[in-house]
């Protein structure tokens, strides 16, 4: 047996033994995932194969089969138990990835199916899912305009902060409206360019004439995005909101003109209190995603007519 818990001397001999073929049978955890090579090895079964990431079965999978004797891996599931369709999802991958150089179809199928961050802001986030490749490629860009000039890249692109949208709502473009993968990615990527509401619009046209009716899920994208537009337009540089309000984080906790944010707080001085961290607290009754969004949406435009 193997496990992480086991002491390092022990865990060398045990792996040591198996490696020399002392023992044929090697009952351990995930610790085996990576660098491992042996070559003899040429079974592998996963228990309960649907509890593990789509990456961590490929990895796993490939402790097998590491020299010219065919090699068989079983993935084994729960009896009389119903898989989630991500499960199954993941499961269905690793069926498909028989070939040599699968690695760049598995990332893509991972950030599929797990999502890689937050098209909506800088920070990693995994309940918005499949919207997170544009945004490290726009770092990705800005990190090597940096180097190229020999700026450092954490004062590059200061005027193109992107503004934090949590509103607790699903924003992706599901499988059943775009299946194709590749397709899907690039939609992402397209929708995180998008600045104007006339842009967002024509994008929205184009998926109803390409793809049909947009789903719930697609429309609360495009609204997010419009929110965002709004939210840079009135420099806030997070937004969260909940079924009881929203909080307003401002970018360098400033917001101009300041007496037009004054004289909205005064509007309703119980239901808005500027905190002494300057973040502004809107208190509302956003119990439905729906009402969240338009309300959301309608808070940001307020903001951003104050600048104009």
């Amino acid at each position: 047996m193997a496990h992480g818990q086991m002491p390092v001397s022990q865990l060398e001999e045990v792996m040591n033994a198996f490696y020399d073929g002392r023992v044929d049978l090697l009952l351990s955890t995930q610790i085996v995932e990576s660098g491992l090579d042996i070559p003899n090895a040429n079974t592998l079964i996963i228990h309960r194969a649907d509890m593990f990431g789509l990456a961590q079965l490929y990895q796993l999978r490939g402790r097998i089969g590491r020299s010219k004797v065919r090699a068989y891996c079983y993935l084994t599931l729960p009896p009389n138990t119903p898989l989630g369709e991500t499960a199954t999802k993941r499961l269905e991958v690793m069926q498909s990835l028989d070939s040599l150089g699968a690695g760049f179809t598995l990332a893509s199928h991972d950030l599929d199916i797990r999502g890689a961050g937050n098209l909506l802001g800088d920070e990693q986030s995994w309940h918005i899912r499949e919207v997170g490749v544009e945004l490290y490629q726009q770092m990705l860009e800005e990190a090597v305009a940096a180097a190229r000039s020999g700026e450092d890249a954490g004062t590059v692109g200061d005027d193109g902060w992107s503004p934090t949208i949590s509103l607790g709502t699903a924003v992706l473009i599901p499988e059943s409206f775009v299946p194709d993968l590749n397709a899907r990615l690039s939609l992402y990527r397209r929708a995180s360019s998008l600045e104007t509401s006339s842009e967002i619009d024509s994008f929205s046209a184009e998926l109803v004439d390409r793809f049909g009716q947009l789903p719930h899920e697609v429309e609360s994208l495009l609204q997010i995005i419009a929110i965002k537009q709004l939210c840079k337009k009135a420099g806030i540089e997070k937004m969260e909101a909940g079924p009881k309000g929203a909080v307003l984080k401002f970018h360098n906790d400033r917001f101009e003109p300041l007496d037009r944010l004054i004289g909205f707080i005064q509007q309703e001085p119980r239901n808005i209190t500027l905190r002494p961290d300057h973040q502004l607290v809107v208190r509302r009754d956003w119990g439905r995603a729906d009402t969240r969004l338009k309300g959301a949406r309608k808070l940001a435009k307020t903001l951003s007519d104050m600048v104009d």
